[in-house]
């Protein structure tokens, strides 16, 4: 469909005149609604016929799948690498006796089987809410008679009545309608409701039409009638229908893992199959070589304990559950967890123009008099020169309408814009004259009390209103230029006219019978109400967010290019005016459609399907998309897009349920602090992440560094465990606590194929757990010259070793700033977690019965002193390391 170049002058009927019908909510079954006396087929379906159908055809309702048992979705998440190390773990450490432990690593196993659990369920559900809004009641015609059934029994072919605020059950040819008007903002993602005509044959079985026609006889499963009144013939049920295919799109399409869940199982597969192989191999040497079979099966546990990273799984798990935590006190609700770190490197947000960018609610924002002055709707009172505009498009407008740009234009005459004397509260409506597919344009006819005379108010499209007033060319070209100007501005326009019956009017006078037509009254041209469904306050700051975080925004609409642009203006969109039509699309194969995106901004007149060759265009040309929306219409693209981001409040349950985040609160807003949160929850995973490794090198180099150089066993199993108890709070509430960098949302998103810990990542790892390994091997050397004993030699190894792991702590918080710079950003729990660790260290040397486990004696002041000034030296070196070898990484 091409663009139309005056924007509303061809709206459809309804549309164009801001009308709707007589409100038939609450009619009894067996009246209401349209004369169905000359309707061809008008007795319907037999009851028999419609059992028959019923049983060949199934039930109106979309097909589900039985949900997965539990036993089943168990099995699933037991292969899962990450699950097998935790489980293997907590096995390990009942093994070794360490039931605390094991216990700890049971209760996160469970968590993870809880989540994947709930995540299996969301599709199910999104079936489950598609098939309960697409079936409500019917009132339909079975043998003659109206008799009101349940949705799901409704059957191809059966008559369905339609009237004011029904919700439509099936996809319908229309075979009689009056003043009917649909809105199809579910499906095509657009505000303003459709007029809809009877097919010109009603009985044809022609293919149903689209979405978003306008003077189609099509309706469609779920979509609501606002206004008017009709019959339909049913076409398609269940599955067939609109929005039955959308579910079997939605129902088709897999969500992947997003890049930290699959990194994450990288990183598990390749650190636990090493711990296998060298467990396995110190084993042997030490056994085969040395003859100590105990001792060689103590140290091969204690490397393997030192190597398995069970703090993986636990990291991802802990930052992403206290985000969602984080994200919920922002009116954000996560869904899927792992969204919100992928949030965070979002290249691409595709956002709906319908709800997300707009308040999905139509206000009227200029007014033009007759002389052409121009009036914008603010907070004030409106200039007097277009008051009577204003007061005559009120008169032209239902008390209590259902229609969106009627209820606008009544808003108008609540507030303070003009003065009470316009309003005539006290007169008294005597006829309306709909629209006619010959004339757009409706009329309603009042009493003055006070003087007897009567008012004519008009409006409706622009050409209508101004064919009957009668203007000449120069005058009608004059405001087709004003029209389109404002149609270029993204408004839809209205004409408006007043008449006024006197006893001094030749042709006609008061109390006489009024004329069969609009056409018989003497109209005086008033001028145009122009309307707008608003941009969001909120949006243009966000959008401004987003360009500054180096993100793209894509506004995806199914409206007219001219509305497309001045919505993308009105939000701070970068475009040059270029917009990608649905037309285009169409024509467009996969990669000629990507390379197209590279430069757009704007896509009007999209449909769902185009939606979706949208995001996996984008997603093959090697971006991370993020898709908003709150429609049924969205819900296949929120599953697609790597992030789905859904409205709570105006969106639909199906879009919520394929949703990953759902934005309680309908700011657009959120989604930017969503963006900086996950940035932060990435940069201090990967701080955790690279702590996690650098202290299993170090611990696992004494371990090995003990073997190759025959020392006695310096590290048992306790100490290991003993060591996962400052690691395990370590790497997750101390980083997870620290704050955002400042330059967070200054910075271009990650890659797509960027990896948690790359190879410049584990070169920086196994640099600092060397460093580490080093002075714990000074330590234990400048122990045995003084003639340290064994357990004593011991004691002065771990010391250096925790207090290594502390000075580790300090120095993966940030890749940024030195070591002094992040003992100044505050954190809580860093500190707790500290004195913790320097007490219990105290504690297992001096307290007798805690030594003896730990097969620990007093190494006396002296050297713990000089462990201290160690820890000091080796914050220095891995200061001087990051420095000069590394050159600090930008991760925050």
């Amino acid at each position: 469909m091409s663009e139309d170049p005056v924007g509303a002058r061809r709206q459809d009927p309804e549309v164009a005149a801001g009308v709707a019908g007589p409100n038939t909510i609450g009619r009894p079954d067996t009246i209401g609604g349209p004369n169905t006396a000359g309707v061809p087929g008008a007795v319907g379906l037999s009851r028999t016929a419609a059992t028959q159908r019923l049983a060949r055809d199934g039930a109106n309702e979309l097909p589900s799948q039985g949900p997965r048992g539990f036993p089943e979705i168990v099995l699933e998440v037991l292969r899962e690498p990450m699950l097998l190390l935790l489980v293997g773990c907590a096995l390990l450490y009942l093994f070794l006796g360490d039931t605390g432990e094991a216990v700890l690593l049971g209760v996160f196993a469970t968590m993870t089987v809880g989540i994947t659990v709930v995540q299996t369920r969301r599709t199910e559900r999104a079936l489950d809410a598609l098939r309960n809004l697409s079936a409500p009641r019917a009132l339909v015609i079975r043998d003659g008679e109206r008799i009101r059934i349940p949705g799901r029994e409704v059957v191809v072919g059966d008559l369905i009545v339609l009237g004011e605020g029904d919700r439509i059950p099936a996809d319908a040819s229309l075979i009689d309608a009056s003043q009917l008007s649909i809105d199809e903002s579910m499906l095509s993602g657009e505000s303003v409701p459709v007029g809809k005509r009877p097919a010109p044959d009603p009985l044809s079985d022609a293919a149903m039409g689209r979405p978003t026609g306008e003077n189609t006889p099509y309706v469609f499963s779920g979509t609501l009638v606002v206004a008017g009144q009709g019959v339909a013939r049913v076409l398609a049920t269940g599955p067939s229908t609109e929005m039955g295919r959308i579910g079997h799109s939605l129902q088709s399409i897999e969500s992947e893992p997003s890049p930290l869940q699959r990194e994450t199982r990288r990183m598990v597969v390749i650190m636990g199959t090493a711990a296998v192989l060298l467990c396995a191999l110190v084993v042997l040497a030490l056994g085969l070589v040395g003859g100590r079979w105990l001792d060689a099966t103590l140290s091969g546990i204690a490397l393997a304990m030192s190597l398995l990273p069970e703090e993986f799984p636990v990291v991802l798990t802990v930052f992403l559950a206290i985000g969602a935590w984080r994200m919920s006190r922002h009116q954000v609700l996560t869904r899927r967890t792992a969204a919100i770190e992928a949030l965070g490197g979002a290249s691409v947000l595709c956002v709906d123009k319908t709800g997300t960018l707009t308040e999905n609610r139509m206000t009227v924002r200029t007014v033009v008099a007759a002389d052409g002055e121009r009036a914008e709707v603010g907070d004030g009172v409106l200039p007097e020169r277009v008051h009577r505009v204003v007061e005559y498009a009120l008169l032209a407008t239902r008390i209590d309408p259902f229609d969106p740009m009627e209820r606008a234009i009544r808003d108008l005459g609540v507030g303070d814009h003009i003065d009470a004397a316009h309003l005539h509260r006290q007169w008294q409506m005597v006829r309306e004259y709909p629209l006619s597919p010959d004339l757009l344009a409706m009329s309603q006819v009042w009493d003055d009390v006070a003087d007897g005379t009567r008012v004519i108010a008009a409006k409706g499209a622009p050409e209508a209103i101004m064919r009957l007033c009668h203007l000449d060319e120069p005058q009608a070209q004059a405001w087709d230029a004003r029209i389109a100007a404002l149609a270029d501005e993204g408004l839809r326009v209205l004409g408006v006219a007043a008449a006024r019956l006197t006893h001094e009017h030749d042709r006609l006078v008061a109390g006489a019978p009024l004329p069969g037509t609009q056409h018989a009254f003497e109209f005086e041209w008033l001028g145009l109400v122009a309307l707008v469904d608003p941009v969001r306050a909120g949006v243009p700051a966000a959008v401004q967010a987003c360009r500054s975080a180096n993100i793209r925004v894509l506004m995806i609409t199914g409206d007219y290019p001219g509305t497309a642009r001045a919505i993308a203006a009105a939000a701070g969109l970068d475009h040059d005016g270029e917009v990608l039509t649905g037309a285009e699309i169409e024509s467009l194969d996969a990669d000629a459609l990507a390379r197209r995106l590279r430069t757009t901004s704007v896509v009007a007149r999209a449909v769902p399907e185009h939606k979706l060759r949208i995001v996996r265009a984008l997603q093959t040309d090697g971006a991370a998309i993020a898709m908003t929306g709150d429609g049924v219409n969205d819900a296949p693209a929120l599953r697609a897009a790597n992030i789905g981001v859904a409205m709570g409040r105006r969106g639909t349950d199906v879009a919520r349920e394929a949703a990953d985040l759902v934005i309680a609160d309908d700011d657009f807003g959120s989604i930017v602090r969503g963006v900086r949160l996950g940035r932060r929850i990435y940069d201090n995973i990967h701080h955790a992440i690279n702590y996690v490794v650098s202290m299993h090198v170090a611990i696992a180099g004494v371990t090995v560094l003990a073997v190759a150089m025959g020392w006695p066993l310096i590290l048992l199993p306790a100490h290991i465990a003993f060591l996962e108890l400052i690691i395990d709070p370590a790497c997750t509430l101390v980083f997870e606590g620290d704050p955002e960098n400042p330059d967070l949302m200054r910075r271009p998103p990650r890659a797509p194929d960027a990896r948690l810990f790359d190879g410049r990542s584990l070169a920086r790892s196994l640099a600092q757990g060397a460093l580490v390994l080093v002075a714990v091997a000074i330590a234990y050397l400048a122990g045995t010259h003084m003639g340290l004993a064994e357990p004593a030699a011991r004691a002065s190894v771990f010391s250096m070793l925790v207090l290594g792991n502390l000075v580790l702590i300090l120095a993966n918080r940030s890749g940024t700033r030195s070591i002094a710079a992040t003992i100044r950003v505050p954190n809580r729990t860093l500190w707790i977690v500290v004195v913790t660790a320097l007490v219990a260290l105290l504690a297992v040397q001096t307290v007798p019965w805690l030594a003896a486990l730990f097969r620990f004696d007093w190494p006396g002041a002296t050297i713990l002193a000089a462990c201290l000034a160690g820890a000091v030296v080796l914050a220095a070196a891995l200061e001087a390391s990051d420095r000069w070898l590394f050159r600090r990484t930008r991760f925050a």
